[in-house]
């Protein structure tokens, strides 16, 4: 699975702003015909992207579409423009029910067997953005092509009738809940968009909170947020010492039939190691290691 520490979202319709966010090292491009991208704009979005994914080179960033919402009347023709040019993934948003995902799924598999690519070779990640989708997130989480659940914490504060503020109180429960089912089903959980990206002393707070939380990753929205959120959810140096040189001792003390270990002044058993092996590969998807 693709490392997506930093999801940056760009608008469908302009050419520069998806040349820009290949320059900027960003873990994932995501070029968006939903909110970024203006209704009489919706054609011109998938011309753009279409061209996008004949023309440009990626790099090491995953390219992602994101399509208009189930039901919207655009969903298909976005996937007609687009698909054929085999994105790594298509991120669908305001997903409320698993038949969403199955339908989304079932145009996907008919344009890689139409094409003779790899089954699965283009991947969902789904939003979920309303009460609805969290009653349903159960179900939603369960599908094989999903590799990732992303909280959109706006619409679903607007759902619930919700007022956001600062500290985020309102949608503790949500954020909570992606990240259980995101855990319980091997799919990666990205955190909300911090929406003020001239703030970023507290975009960095936000970041890191949601990475001790458990996110893998967080939504942006302007080059300015690329740096200080791949920082937040990359390790640093100091654990990445600290893990290496744990798991080297717990190995030596296992092989000798240990099971639990004193390191560095502290009782350390499996739940600790667990910890220890997400860091180092934390840290090589990241490329610090």
């Amino acid at each position: 699975m693709k490392s997506r520490r930093a999801l940056l979202y760009m608008p469908g319709d302009s050419r520069p702003k998806i040349e820009k966010a290949i320059s900027l090292g960003v873990d994932c491009i995501c070029m968006d015909m939903e909110d970024a991208t203006a209704y009489n704009r919706k054609g011109k979005a998938r011309e753009v992207i279409a061209k996008a994914l004949q023309e440009l080179g990626f790099g090491h960033a995953e390219k992602l579409i994101r399509i208009n919402g189930f039901g919207t009347g655009f969903e298909a023709d976005d996937l007609s423009a687009t698909l054929i040019h085999h994105p790594d993934g298509v991120v669908i948003p305001k997903v409320e029910m698993l038949a969403q995902l199955e339908w989304l799924s079932e145009q996907i598999e008919a344009m890689e067997l139409s094409q003779g690519w790899e089954l699965n070779s283009i991947r969902i990640l789904a939003g979920i953005e309303s009460a609805k989708g969290f009653i349903n997130l159960k179900e939603i989480a369960t599908h094989p092509r999903l590799d990732a659940l992303i909280f959109g914490a706006e619409d679903y504060a607007a759902s619930i009738g919700a007022t956001r503020s600062r500290g985020g109180l309102e949608i503790l429960y949500a954020r909570s809940k992606i990240l259980l089912h995101a855990a319980a089903n091997d799919l990666q959980a990205i955190d909300i968009v911090f929406v003020n990206f001239k703030d970023v002393v507290n975009l960095k707070i936000d970041a890191l909170q949601g990475a001790q939380m458990g996110f893998t990753g967080k939504q942006i929205i302007h080059p300015n947020q690329v740096a200080p959120v791949q920082e937040a959810f990359s390790p640093s140096d100091k654990e990445i010492d600290y893990a290496e040189r744990l798991l080297g001792a717990f190995e030596i003390a296992e092989a000798e039939g240990a099971g639990v270990i004193d390191f560095e002044g502290k009782m350390i058993d499996m739940p600790l190691i667990k910890s220890a092996r997400q860091i180092i590969e934390r840290a090589k998807a990241a490329g610090k290691i």
